[in-house]
């Protein structure tokens, strides 16, 4: 007798939760692994091996090695936007959202300070930077954008530069808290982070250069 349309909801949704553990399991499993030996020294049958899963069922959910890395990307893009909803960091003003903005990234990276360093290292490697869309620039530039509309900035920037200025702010000074983050102050980043976004809004400048 052929199953109801009830009894195979459920065991289409049963598949489904299988499958979603199965690769949360890969992903885990590829992230300590790259924490504890380096991305380029773990090969896709150790990973299998660690998620105790047979090596061809890794690329059911993977094609690459490479796209844990975009995985891991995503899942901070999708940390890093629920953190600002939760800040609610839209409804202040542009500084105050560039400031809680420079936070909320020192949080996500303080959060997993091995992960992180041993990640950003495999990012780099596979080119990411240069490859993937700037999404950090991006929130930046509609703060700039929105600061300037309501006068709290200067009329004449533009967005898209100030936030790719910003981005790179930032990732600088996470690859260089990476380095060292072991053992560090918790807030250790976040600091950096207010201190050089300080530097970027007060200027360097004590005359005016033609």
């Amino acid at each position: 007798m052929a199953p109801g349309p009830s009894g195979g909801t459920q065991s289409s949704g049963r598949r489904e939760r299988n499958k979603q553990r199965v690769k949360e399991r890969l992903y885990s499993s590829a992230l300590a692994l790259f924490t504890e030996q380096g991305y380029d020294r773990t090969s896709v049958d150790e990973i299998a091996g660690r998620a105790d899963v047979a090596r061809g069922t890794f690329f059911n959910y993977f094609q690459r090695k490479e796209d844990v890395i975009s995985a891991w990307g995503e899942e901070r893009r999708s940390k890093l936007l629920d953190y600002l909803e939760q800040e609610d960091v839209h409804s202040s003003h542009a500084v105050a959202q560039l400031m809680r903005c420079m936070s909320v990234l020192a949080r996500i990276n303080e959060e997993e300070q091995e992960v992180t360093a041993a990640m950003l290292s495999a990012w780099v490697k596979a080119g990411r930077p240069l490859s993937e869309e700037p999404y950090v620039a991006q929130i930046f530039a509609d703060i700039i954008e929105a600061g300037a509309r309501s006068g709290e900035l200067a009329p004449d920037l533009v967005p898209e530069r100030v936030g790719n200025l910003l981005r790179d702010v930032y990732f600088g000074a996470l690859y260089r808290w990476s380095q060292h983050a072991q053992g560090g102050r918790a807030s250790e980043l976040d600091d950096e982070l207010q201190a050089v976004l300080k530097v970027l809004l007060d200027g360097i400048a004590t005359v005016e250069h033609v």
